[in-house]
Protein backbone atom coordinates (compact mmCIF):
# COMPACT_ATOMS: atom_id res chain seq x y z
CA UNK A 1 0.00 0.00 0.00
CA UNK A 2 1.40 3.39 -1.09
CA UNK A 3 1.98 6.13 1.39
CA UNK A 4 0.62 9.67 0.93
CA UNK A 5 4.15 10.89 0.24
CA UNK A 6 4.59 8.37 -2.57
CA UNK A 7 1.22 9.33 -4.03
CA UNK A 8 2.15 13.03 -4.03
CA UNK A 9 5.51 12.27 -5.67
CA UNK A 10 3.75 10.22 -8.33
CA UNK A 11 1.22 13.02 -8.98
CA UNK A 12 4.04 15.58 -9.35
CA UNK A 13 5.83 13.34 -11.82
CA UNK A 14 2.69 12.95 -13.88
CA UNK A 15 2.09 16.73 -13.79
CA UNK A 16 5.63 17.42 -14.99
CA UNK A 17 5.11 15.04 -17.89
CA UNK A 18 1.89 16.81 -18.84
CA UNK A 19 3.64 20.20 -18.67
CA UNK A 20 6.30 18.99 -21.10
CA UNK A 21 3.62 18.04 -23.61
CA UNK A 22 1.48 21.15 -22.95
CA UNK A 23 3.94 23.98 -23.55
CA UNK A 24 2.92 27.65 -23.73
CA UNK A 25 2.53 27.75 -27.50
CA UNK A 26 0.29 24.71 -27.61
CA UNK A 27 -1.71 26.06 -24.71
CA UNK A 28 -2.43 29.37 -26.48
CA UNK A 29 -3.10 27.60 -29.77
CA UNK A 30 -5.58 25.15 -28.25
CA UNK A 31 -7.29 27.87 -26.27
CA UNK A 32 -7.37 30.46 -29.06
CA UNK A 33 -10.97 31.22 -28.25
CA UNK A 34 -10.46 31.16 -24.50
CA UNK A 35 -8.79 32.87 -21.59
CA UNK A 36 -5.23 32.28 -22.81
CA UNK A 37 -5.75 34.21 -26.04
CA UNK A 38 -7.55 37.00 -24.22
CA UNK A 39 -4.72 37.38 -21.74
CA UNK A 40 -2.16 37.27 -24.54
CA UNK A 41 -4.11 39.88 -26.49
CA UNK A 42 -4.30 42.19 -23.51
CA UNK A 43 -0.55 41.94 -22.97
CA UNK A 44 0.13 42.97 -26.56
CA UNK A 45 -2.71 45.52 -26.61
CA UNK A 46 -5.28 43.92 -28.89
CA UNK A 47 -4.84 46.39 -31.73
CA UNK A 48 -1.20 45.25 -32.06
CA UNK A 49 -1.92 41.57 -31.60
CA UNK A 50 -4.39 41.79 -34.47
CA UNK A 51 -2.58 44.37 -36.54
CA UNK A 52 -3.34 42.99 -39.99
CA UNK A 53 -6.93 44.08 -40.61
CA UNK A 54 -6.89 42.99 -44.26
CA UNK A 55 -5.30 39.57 -43.81
CA UNK A 56 -7.03 36.21 -44.37
CA UNK A 57 -7.91 35.91 -40.69
CA UNK A 58 -9.26 39.46 -40.43
CA UNK A 59 -12.82 38.48 -39.56
CA UNK A 60 -11.73 36.02 -36.89
CA UNK A 61 -9.28 38.56 -35.44
CA UNK A 62 -11.76 41.45 -35.43
CA UNK A 63 -11.36 43.29 -32.12
CA UNK A 64 -13.24 46.38 -30.90
CA UNK A 65 -12.06 48.96 -28.40
CA UNK A 66 -13.88 50.33 -25.38
CA UNK A 67 -15.98 52.68 -27.57
CA UNK A 68 -17.17 49.77 -29.69
CA UNK A 69 -14.94 50.84 -32.57
CA UNK A 70 -14.32 50.01 -35.28
CA UNK A 71 -17.94 49.44 -36.31
CA UNK A 72 -16.98 47.23 -39.25
CA UNK A 73 -13.88 45.60 -40.69
CA UNK A 74 -11.40 48.40 -41.54
CA UNK A 75 -9.27 48.61 -44.66
CA UNK A 76 -7.02 51.43 -43.41
CA UNK A 77 -4.69 51.28 -40.43
CA UNK A 78 -3.00 54.67 -40.91
CA UNK A 79 -3.28 57.78 -43.08
CA UNK A 80 -1.04 60.49 -44.54
CA UNK A 81 -2.91 63.59 -45.72
CA UNK A 82 -0.93 65.83 -48.10
CA UNK A 83 -2.80 69.11 -47.79
CA UNK A 84 -1.99 71.69 -50.48
CA UNK A 85 -3.04 74.96 -48.85
CA UNK A 86 -4.29 77.77 -51.08
CA UNK A 87 -6.39 75.96 -53.68
CA UNK A 88 -4.46 74.13 -56.44
CA UNK A 89 -5.66 74.84 -59.98
CA UNK A 90 -7.40 71.68 -61.18
CA UNK A 91 -7.52 73.16 -64.69
CA UNK A 92 -3.73 73.22 -64.91
CA UNK A 93 -3.08 69.86 -63.29
CA UNK A 94 -5.78 67.18 -63.65
CA UNK A 95 -9.02 68.45 -65.21
CA UNK A 96 -8.19 68.54 -68.94
CA UNK A 97 -10.55 70.76 -70.97
CA UNK A 98 -9.33 70.86 -74.62
CA UNK A 99 -12.45 72.63 -75.95
CA UNK A 100 -11.47 75.78 -74.05
CA UNK A 101 -8.64 76.50 -76.50
CA UNK A 102 -11.18 77.66 -79.07
CA UNK A 103 -12.85 79.94 -76.50
CA UNK A 104 -9.80 81.92 -75.42
CA UNK A 105 -10.79 85.35 -74.12
CA UNK A 106 -14.54 84.84 -74.57
CA UNK A 107 -16.74 85.83 -71.67
CA UNK A 108 -17.86 82.97 -69.44
CA UNK A 109 -21.52 82.32 -70.36
CA UNK A 110 -24.01 83.35 -67.64
CA UNK A 111 -25.64 79.93 -68.10
CA UNK A 112 -22.43 78.38 -66.80
CA UNK A 113 -21.78 80.78 -63.94
CA UNK A 114 -25.46 80.60 -62.91
CA UNK A 115 -25.10 83.60 -60.61
CA UNK A 116 -22.76 81.71 -58.29
CA UNK A 117 -21.07 83.60 -55.51
CA UNK A 118 -17.78 85.32 -56.37
CA UNK A 119 -15.02 86.57 -54.11
CA UNK A 120 -14.46 90.28 -53.61
CA UNK A 121 -11.31 89.98 -55.72
CA UNK A 122 -13.11 89.37 -59.02
CA UNK A 123 -16.74 90.32 -58.33
CA UNK A 124 -16.18 93.82 -59.72
CA UNK A 125 -14.71 92.66 -63.01
CA UNK A 126 -16.60 93.91 -66.06
CA UNK A 127 -15.98 90.61 -67.84
CA UNK A 128 -14.89 87.07 -67.06
CA UNK A 129 -12.60 86.04 -69.93
CA UNK A 130 -12.02 82.32 -70.37
CA UNK A 131 -8.39 81.32 -69.73
CA UNK A 132 -7.56 77.86 -71.15
CA UNK A 133 -4.64 76.14 -69.50
CA UNK A 134 -1.37 76.58 -71.37
CA UNK A 135 -0.10 73.29 -69.94
CA UNK A 136 0.39 70.23 -72.09
CA UNK A 137 -1.77 67.28 -71.02
CA UNK A 138 -1.27 63.59 -71.81
CA UNK A 139 -2.80 60.29 -70.78
CA UNK A 140 -0.69 58.01 -68.62
CA UNK A 141 -0.69 54.45 -67.39
CA UNK A 142 -3.08 51.65 -68.18
CA UNK A 143 -5.84 53.80 -66.70
CA UNK A 144 -5.28 56.54 -69.27
CA UNK A 145 -5.59 59.25 -66.65
CA UNK A 146 -5.03 62.82 -67.85
CA UNK A 147 -2.16 64.62 -66.10
CA UNK A 148 -0.40 67.84 -67.10
CA UNK A 149 3.28 68.35 -67.84
CA UNK A 150 3.69 69.89 -64.37
CA UNK A 151 3.65 66.48 -62.67
CA UNK A 152 6.03 64.06 -64.42
CA UNK A 153 6.46 61.98 -61.27
CA UNK A 154 2.77 61.77 -60.36
CA UNK A 155 2.05 60.70 -63.94
CA UNK A 156 4.07 57.54 -63.26
CA UNK A 157 1.87 56.47 -60.33
CA UNK A 158 -1.60 57.25 -61.74
CA UNK A 159 -2.44 53.55 -61.82
CA UNK A 160 -2.17 53.52 -58.03
CA UNK A 161 -4.44 56.50 -57.33
CA UNK A 162 -8.10 57.43 -57.61
CA UNK A 163 -8.56 60.95 -58.99
CA UNK A 164 -11.76 62.61 -57.80
CA UNK A 165 -12.62 65.48 -60.17
CA UNK A 166 -16.01 66.33 -58.67
CA UNK A 167 -15.16 67.67 -55.22
CA UNK A 168 -17.36 70.44 -53.81
CA UNK A 169 -17.23 72.65 -50.73
CA UNK A 170 -19.50 75.27 -49.17
CA UNK A 171 -16.77 77.87 -48.53
CA UNK A 172 -15.19 80.31 -50.98
CA UNK A 173 -12.52 82.01 -48.82
CA UNK A 174 -9.37 80.38 -47.48
CA UNK A 175 -9.73 80.36 -43.70
CA UNK A 176 -13.29 78.99 -43.51
CA UNK A 177 -12.60 76.61 -46.41
CA UNK A 178 -9.45 75.15 -44.84
CA UNK A 179 -11.19 74.93 -41.48
CA UNK A 180 -14.15 73.22 -43.15
CA UNK A 181 -11.92 70.70 -44.90
CA UNK A 182 -9.96 69.91 -41.74
CA UNK A 183 -12.78 69.88 -39.18
CA UNK A 184 -16.10 69.54 -41.03
CA UNK A 185 -17.23 73.03 -40.05
CA UNK A 186 -16.32 76.53 -41.22
CA UNK A 187 -16.17 77.92 -37.68
CA UNK A 188 -13.15 77.37 -35.43
CA UNK A 189 -13.48 75.16 -32.38
CA UNK A 190 -14.40 71.78 -33.85
CA UNK A 191 -12.08 68.75 -33.60
CA UNK A 192 -9.88 68.01 -36.61
CA UNK A 193 -10.02 64.77 -38.58
CA UNK A 194 -6.94 63.39 -36.86
CA UNK A 195 -8.36 64.17 -33.43
CA UNK A 196 -11.57 62.31 -34.25
CA UNK A 197 -9.56 59.26 -35.33
CA UNK A 198 -7.38 59.47 -32.23
CA UNK A 199 -10.45 59.68 -30.01
CA UNK A 200 -12.25 56.85 -31.76
CA UNK A 201 -9.45 54.38 -32.47
CA UNK A 202 -6.64 55.21 -30.08
CA UNK A 203 -2.91 54.80 -30.64
CA UNK A 204 -0.71 52.09 -32.13
CA UNK A 205 2.46 53.44 -30.48
CA UNK A 206 2.62 54.45 -26.82
CA UNK A 207 5.83 56.42 -27.36
CA UNK A 208 4.59 58.78 -30.09
CA UNK A 209 1.44 60.86 -30.53
CA UNK A 210 -1.41 59.36 -32.53
CA UNK A 211 -1.68 62.50 -34.65
CA UNK A 212 1.37 64.42 -35.96
CA UNK A 213 1.54 67.49 -38.20
CA UNK A 214 4.38 68.61 -40.48
CA UNK A 215 4.43 72.03 -42.19
CA UNK A 216 6.79 72.83 -45.08
CA UNK A 217 9.18 75.54 -44.01
CA UNK A 218 9.52 78.95 -45.64
CA UNK A 219 6.53 78.88 -47.98
CA UNK A 220 4.41 81.88 -46.95
CA UNK A 221 0.96 82.14 -48.46
CA UNK A 222 -2.26 81.81 -46.54
CA UNK A 223 -1.61 81.43 -42.79
CA UNK A 224 -2.08 78.14 -40.99
CA UNK A 225 -3.30 77.94 -37.41
CA UNK A 226 -2.73 75.22 -34.82
CA UNK A 227 -6.50 74.91 -34.42
CA UNK A 228 -6.50 73.15 -37.81
CA UNK A 229 -4.96 70.15 -36.06
CA UNK A 230 -6.57 70.91 -32.70
CA UNK A 231 -8.77 68.70 -30.58
CA UNK A 232 -11.67 71.17 -30.28
CA UNK A 233 -13.96 69.93 -27.54
CA UNK A 234 -12.43 66.44 -27.44
CA UNK A 235 -10.01 65.64 -24.59
CA UNK A 236 -6.71 67.45 -25.13
CA UNK A 237 -4.72 64.21 -25.44
CA UNK A 238 -6.19 63.90 -28.96
CA UNK A 239 -4.80 67.15 -30.37
CA UNK A 240 -2.24 66.99 -33.15
CA UNK A 241 1.41 67.58 -32.30
CA UNK A 242 3.46 69.64 -34.72
CA UNK A 243 6.95 68.38 -35.52
CA UNK A 244 9.24 71.18 -36.66
CA UNK A 245 12.52 71.04 -38.53
CA UNK A 246 15.67 71.98 -36.67
CA UNK A 247 17.15 71.28 -33.27
CA UNK A 248 13.86 70.96 -31.34
CA UNK A 249 11.21 69.09 -33.40
CA UNK A 250 8.72 69.48 -30.53
CA UNK A 251 8.71 72.68 -28.50
CA UNK A 252 9.57 72.42 -24.77
CA UNK A 253 10.38 68.71 -25.08
CA UNK A 254 14.14 69.03 -24.55
CA UNK A 255 15.61 69.38 -21.09
CA UNK A 256 16.76 72.85 -20.01
CA UNK A 257 20.45 73.61 -20.30
CA UNK A 258 22.62 72.01 -17.57
CA UNK A 259 19.79 69.70 -16.44
CA UNK A 260 20.54 65.99 -16.83
CA UNK A 261 16.94 64.84 -16.30
CA UNK A 262 17.87 61.99 -13.93
CA UNK A 263 15.17 62.88 -11.41
CA UNK A 264 12.42 63.47 -14.00
CA UNK A 265 10.85 60.05 -13.45
CA UNK A 266 10.62 60.72 -9.70
CA UNK A 267 9.17 64.17 -10.33
CA UNK A 268 6.51 62.78 -12.68
CA UNK A 269 5.55 60.09 -10.17
CA UNK A 270 4.99 62.69 -7.46
CA UNK A 271 3.15 64.94 -9.91
CA UNK A 272 0.98 62.00 -10.86
CA UNK A 273 0.04 61.46 -7.23
CA UNK A 274 -0.90 65.13 -6.83
CA UNK A 275 -2.96 65.11 -10.00
CA UNK A 276 -4.57 61.86 -8.89
CA UNK A 277 -5.69 63.57 -5.70
CA UNK A 278 -7.09 66.46 -7.76
CA UNK A 279 -8.93 64.02 -9.99
CA UNK A 280 -10.44 62.23 -6.99
CA UNK A 281 -11.60 65.56 -5.61
CA UNK A 282 -12.96 67.18 -8.78
CA UNK A 283 -13.38 64.42 -11.38
CA UNK A 284 -12.33 66.71 -14.24
CA UNK A 285 -11.37 64.49 -17.23
CA UNK A 286 -8.82 67.08 -18.32
CA UNK A 287 -6.75 66.20 -15.23
CA UNK A 288 -6.36 62.65 -16.51
CA UNK A 289 -5.66 63.97 -20.00
CA UNK A 290 -2.91 66.20 -18.67
CA UNK A 291 -1.38 63.27 -16.78
CA UNK A 292 -1.31 61.27 -20.01
CA UNK A 293 0.34 64.15 -21.81
CA UNK A 294 3.07 64.40 -19.19
CA UNK A 295 3.80 60.71 -19.55
CA UNK A 296 3.75 60.94 -23.35
CA UNK A 297 6.21 63.86 -23.25
CA UNK A 298 8.51 61.81 -21.01
CA UNK A 299 8.53 58.91 -23.48
CA UNK A 300 8.88 61.26 -26.45
CA UNK A 301 12.18 62.58 -25.09
CA UNK A 302 13.64 59.27 -26.23
CA UNK A 303 11.42 58.39 -29.20
CA UNK A 304 11.34 61.75 -31.03
CA UNK A 305 15.10 62.19 -31.58
CA UNK A 306 15.23 58.67 -32.96
CA UNK A 307 12.29 58.97 -35.36
CA UNK A 308 13.27 62.43 -36.64
CA UNK A 309 16.82 61.33 -37.46
CA UNK A 310 16.92 60.53 -41.19
CA UNK A 311 20.67 59.91 -41.31
CA UNK A 312 20.18 56.15 -41.44
CA UNK A 313 18.18 56.34 -44.68
CA UNK A 314 20.14 54.93 -47.66
CA UNK A 315 21.16 57.15 -50.56
CA UNK A 316 18.75 55.52 -53.01
CA UNK A 317 15.81 56.58 -50.80
CA UNK A 318 16.99 60.18 -50.74
CA UNK A 319 17.45 60.01 -54.50
CA UNK A 320 13.90 58.76 -54.91
CA UNK A 321 12.45 61.64 -52.87
CA UNK A 322 14.74 64.20 -54.55
CA UNK A 323 17.60 66.41 -53.44
CA UNK A 324 15.34 68.51 -51.18
CA UNK A 325 14.75 65.45 -48.98
CA UNK A 326 18.19 66.00 -47.43
CA UNK A 327 17.09 69.45 -46.23
CA UNK A 328 14.92 69.09 -43.06
CA UNK A 329 11.61 70.90 -43.23
CA UNK A 330 11.20 70.84 -47.00
CA UNK A 331 8.17 69.12 -48.50
CA UNK A 332 10.26 66.19 -49.75
CA UNK A 333 11.94 65.77 -46.35
CA UNK A 334 8.53 65.87 -44.64
CA UNK A 335 7.23 63.20 -47.03
CA UNK A 336 10.15 60.98 -46.05
CA UNK A 337 9.56 61.81 -42.39
CA UNK A 338 5.90 60.91 -42.81
CA UNK A 339 6.80 57.46 -44.08
CA UNK A 340 9.05 56.90 -41.07
CA UNK A 341 6.35 58.06 -38.65
CA UNK A 342 3.81 55.75 -40.26
CA UNK A 343 6.26 52.87 -39.91
CA UNK A 344 6.53 53.64 -36.20
CA UNK A 345 2.78 53.29 -35.70
CA UNK A 346 1.60 56.91 -35.92
CA UNK A 347 -2.01 56.71 -37.08
CA UNK A 348 -2.48 60.13 -38.70
CA UNK A 349 0.27 62.21 -40.33
CA UNK A 350 -0.79 65.57 -41.77
CA UNK A 351 1.46 67.48 -44.17
CA UNK A 352 0.72 71.12 -45.02
CA UNK A 353 2.28 72.84 -48.03
CA UNK A 354 1.38 76.51 -48.49
CA UNK A 355 1.45 78.88 -51.43
CA UNK A 356 -1.09 77.47 -53.92
CA UNK A 357 -3.06 80.75 -54.08
CA UNK A 358 -2.36 81.97 -57.63
CA UNK A 359 -4.63 84.98 -58.24
CA UNK A 360 -2.08 86.40 -60.68
CA UNK A 361 0.68 84.72 -62.70
CA UNK A 362 -1.02 81.35 -62.21
CA UNK A 363 1.07 79.37 -64.75
CA UNK A 364 4.36 80.29 -63.11
CA UNK A 365 3.01 79.91 -59.59
CA UNK A 366 1.47 76.48 -60.04
CA UNK A 367 4.55 75.31 -61.95
CA UNK A 368 6.73 76.29 -58.99
CA UNK A 369 4.46 74.54 -56.47
CA UNK A 370 4.41 71.33 -58.53
CA UNK A 371 8.19 71.43 -58.79
CA UNK A 372 8.37 71.57 -54.99
CA UNK A 373 5.90 68.75 -54.35
CA UNK A 374 5.56 66.39 -57.32
CA UNK A 375 8.60 64.17 -56.75
CA UNK A 376 8.15 63.91 -52.98
CA UNK A 377 4.48 63.00 -53.34
CA UNK A 378 5.10 60.27 -55.91
CA UNK A 379 8.10 58.95 -53.97
CA UNK A 380 6.04 58.62 -50.79
CA UNK A 381 3.48 56.57 -52.66
CA UNK A 382 6.16 54.35 -54.22
CA UNK A 383 7.99 53.99 -50.90
CA UNK A 384 4.87 52.86 -49.08
CA UNK A 385 4.10 50.45 -51.88
CA UNK A 386 7.56 48.84 -51.97
CA UNK A 387 7.40 48.31 -48.20
CA UNK A 388 4.00 46.63 -48.39
CA UNK A 389 2.41 49.48 -46.42
CA UNK A 390 0.15 50.94 -49.10
CA UNK A 391 -2.31 48.09 -48.64
CA UNK A 392 -3.38 49.47 -45.27
CA UNK A 393 -2.21 53.10 -45.52
CA UNK A 394 -4.59 55.72 -46.90
CA UNK A 395 -2.93 58.55 -48.86
CA UNK A 396 -4.88 61.76 -49.57
CA UNK A 397 -3.82 64.73 -51.73
CA UNK A 398 -5.76 67.98 -52.18
CA UNK A 399 -6.54 71.54 -51.12
CA UNK A 400 -9.55 73.46 -49.80
CA UNK A 401 -11.09 74.40 -53.17
CA UNK A 402 -10.18 74.85 -56.85
CA UNK A 403 -9.66 77.77 -59.24
CA UNK A 404 -11.87 79.55 -61.79
CA UNK A 405 -11.78 79.00 -65.55
CA UNK A 406 -11.99 82.73 -66.09
CA UNK A 407 -8.98 84.95 -65.61
CA UNK A 408 -8.73 87.22 -62.63
CA UNK A 409 -7.01 90.32 -63.89
CA UNK A 410 -5.34 90.67 -67.25
CA UNK A 411 -5.36 87.72 -69.67
CA UNK A 412 -2.56 87.19 -72.18
CA UNK A 413 -1.43 84.31 -74.37
CA UNK A 414 1.04 83.19 -71.72
CA UNK A 415 -0.35 84.44 -68.45
CA UNK A 416 -3.55 84.54 -66.42
CA UNK A 417 -4.75 84.58 -62.84
CA UNK A 418 -7.41 82.34 -61.31
CA UNK A 419 -9.77 83.14 -58.43
CA UNK A 420 -11.18 80.75 -55.81
CA UNK A 421 -13.74 78.22 -57.00
CA UNK A 422 -15.57 75.98 -54.50
CA UNK A 423 -18.06 74.21 -56.80
CA UNK A 424 -15.65 71.94 -58.67
CA UNK A 425 -12.13 70.88 -57.77
CA UNK A 426 -9.86 67.84 -57.76
CA UNK A 427 -8.41 65.64 -55.05
CA UNK A 428 -6.98 62.14 -55.13
CA UNK A 429 -6.84 59.19 -52.77
CA UNK A 430 -4.78 56.01 -52.82
CA UNK A 431 -4.06 52.92 -50.79
CA UNK A 432 -6.15 51.10 -48.23
CA UNK A 433 -9.46 50.08 -49.80
CA UNK A 434 -9.43 52.70 -52.59
CA UNK A 435 -9.76 51.59 -56.22
CA UNK A 436 -6.61 52.00 -58.28
CA UNK A 437 -6.24 53.80 -61.60
CA UNK A 438 -9.69 55.34 -61.45
CA UNK A 439 -11.05 58.77 -62.32
CA UNK A 440 -14.28 59.53 -60.51
CA UNK A 441 -16.75 62.31 -61.23
CA UNK A 442 -16.88 64.79 -64.07
CA UNK A 443 -17.21 68.51 -64.61
CA UNK A 444 -18.62 70.56 -67.48
CA UNK A 445 -16.49 71.84 -70.36
CA UNK A 446 -15.44 74.79 -68.20
CA UNK A 447 -14.50 72.86 -65.04
CA UNK A 448 -17.04 75.12 -63.34
CA UNK A 449 -19.91 72.81 -62.39
CA UNK A 450 -19.99 69.13 -61.47
CA UNK A 451 -21.99 67.12 -63.98
CA UNK A 452 -21.46 63.62 -62.62
CA UNK A 453 -20.99 62.06 -59.17
CA UNK A 454 -20.54 65.11 -56.93
CA UNK A 455 -18.48 64.55 -53.77
CA UNK A 456 -19.06 67.01 -50.95
CA UNK A 457 -16.52 67.58 -48.17
CA UNK A 458 -18.82 65.71 -45.78
CA UNK A 459 -18.90 62.78 -48.24
CA UNK A 460 -15.11 62.77 -48.31
CA UNK A 461 -14.99 62.69 -44.50
CA UNK A 462 -17.60 59.93 -44.32
CA UNK A 463 -15.60 57.85 -46.80
CA UNK A 464 -12.34 58.41 -44.93
CA UNK A 465 -13.87 57.26 -41.64
CA UNK A 466 -15.50 54.28 -43.38
CA UNK A 467 -12.08 53.06 -44.54
CA UNK A 468 -11.02 53.02 -40.89
CA UNK A 469 -14.04 50.92 -40.00
CA UNK A 470 -16.00 53.83 -38.54
CA UNK A 471 -19.63 54.71 -39.26
CA UNK A 472 -19.54 58.51 -39.48
CA UNK A 473 -23.06 58.79 -38.05
CA UNK A 474 -22.13 56.82 -34.93
CA UNK A 475 -18.80 58.43 -34.00
CA UNK A 476 -20.14 61.26 -31.84
CA UNK A 477 -19.15 63.30 -28.81
CA UNK A 478 -21.59 65.06 -26.51
CA UNK A 479 -20.72 68.71 -25.98
CA UNK A 480 -22.91 71.52 -24.61
CA UNK A 481 -25.96 69.28 -24.68
CA UNK A 482 -25.58 68.16 -28.29
CA UNK A 483 -23.92 65.16 -29.91
CA UNK A 484 -21.42 66.35 -32.52
CA UNK A 485 -19.76 64.42 -35.31
CA UNK A 486 -17.15 65.12 -38.00
CA UNK A 487 -19.73 65.09 -40.80
CA UNK A 488 -22.09 67.43 -38.95
CA UNK A 489 -25.61 66.46 -40.11
CA UNK A 490 -25.08 64.92 -43.54
CA UNK A 491 -22.65 63.09 -45.78
CA UNK A 492 -22.55 59.67 -47.40
CA UNK A 493 -19.84 57.10 -48.13
CA UNK A 494 -18.67 57.18 -51.77
CA UNK A 495 -18.78 53.43 -52.22
CA UNK A 496 -18.06 53.56 -55.97
CA UNK A 497 -14.40 54.36 -55.33
CA UNK A 498 -13.90 51.59 -52.76
CA UNK A 499 -12.80 48.03 -53.35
Amino acid sequence: MCSGHDTLRSDNKDLQEVEKQWDRRNFLTKTSLGIGALAFGSLLKAEKAFSNPTGPDAVQNFVKNKLGLPHHLPKAKRIVYLFQSGGPSQLDMFDYKPKLKDMFGQDLPPSVRQGQRLTGMSAQQSSFPIAPSIMDFKQYGESGSWVSELMPHTSKVVDDICIIKSMQTDQINHDPAITFMQTGNQLPGRPSIGSWLSYGLGSDNENLPTFITLVTKGQGGQPLYSRLWGNGFLPTEHQGVQFRSGKDPVLYLSDPENYDGNDRRTMLDYLGKLNGMQNDAYGDPEILARMKQYEMAFRMQTSVPEVTDLSDEPDHIFDMYGKDSRDPGTYAANCLMARKLLEKGVKFVQLYHQGWDQHIACPGGVRNKCKQTDQGTAALLQDLKQRGMLEDTLVVWGGEFGRTVYSQGQLTDTNYGRDHHPKAFTMWMAGAGVKKGMTYGETDDFSYNVTENPVHVHDFHATLLHLFGVDHERLTFKHQGRRFRLTDVHGHVVKDILT
